[in-house]
Parts: structure tokens; C-alpha cells; sequence
């Protein structure tokens, strides 16, 4: 866990944001829509949440990605996210020790 890339990962409220909406979609998206979230969310889902472009989307969840904070699942042409729970969980105890 690098505690720096996480930091500049949550200094963004649209990566936050991202966060908040992966922790449960099904809020802000439809199922019908988007299906059951099993595989998380697709990233052009994301991307119309956000209402950013696909590339300014594509940077922020590489953000994300690098700093260990959301997972990525390719089916086919797809790329599904979701939050890591363990990186999450191991940052929310590295502050409460450290903080």
C-alpha cells in the first residue's frame, strides 16, 4: 500500500466521488441498465456519471487503479471497476494509527 498515491488519489472530488459511486451503484445507476454489478461498473458508465470525457475519465480511474484503491475487470472490449475493500480497509486503519 502506498500511502502517497492514495493521498493524491483522494486529493480529487471526482476520484472520491468515483469511489462513492462503486461503493454502491446501484444508486446511481439503473440495473436494468447496467445489469447486476457483478462484474462492478462499466467504465463508460462511470464516465457519464462523472460527465467528463471519455480520456480525462480514463485518467482519473488510472489514478485510482495505480494507487491500489479500485479493481479492473476486462470482459472483452469492457472494463469493469470496482473498489479494492482491502486496500480501503487497510488505509482507514493506517490513519486511525497514525492520524
Amino acid at each position: 500500500m502506498d500511502i502517497d498515491l492514495i493521498h493524491k488519489a483522494l486529493a480529487n472530488p471526482l476520484r472520491r466521488n468515483i469511489l462513492q459511486w462503486l461503493k454502491s451503484p446501484e444508486t446511481f445507476l439503473s440495473v436494468e441498465e447496467c445489469g447486476d454489478f457483478s462484474r462492478g461498473v462499466c467504465a463508460g458508465h462511470i464516465e457519464r456519471l462523472g460527465q467528463v470525457s471519455q480520456s480525462t475519465m480514463s485518467n482519473h480511474l488510472s489514478v485510482l487503479q495505480q494507487a491500489g484503491l479500485v479493481l479492473v475487470t476486462k470482459h472483452g472490449q469492457w472494463s469493469y471497476f470496482s473498489r479494492n475493500e482491502d486496500v480501503i480497509q487497510q488505509y482507514i486503519e493506517h490513519l486511525k494509527q497514525h492520524l
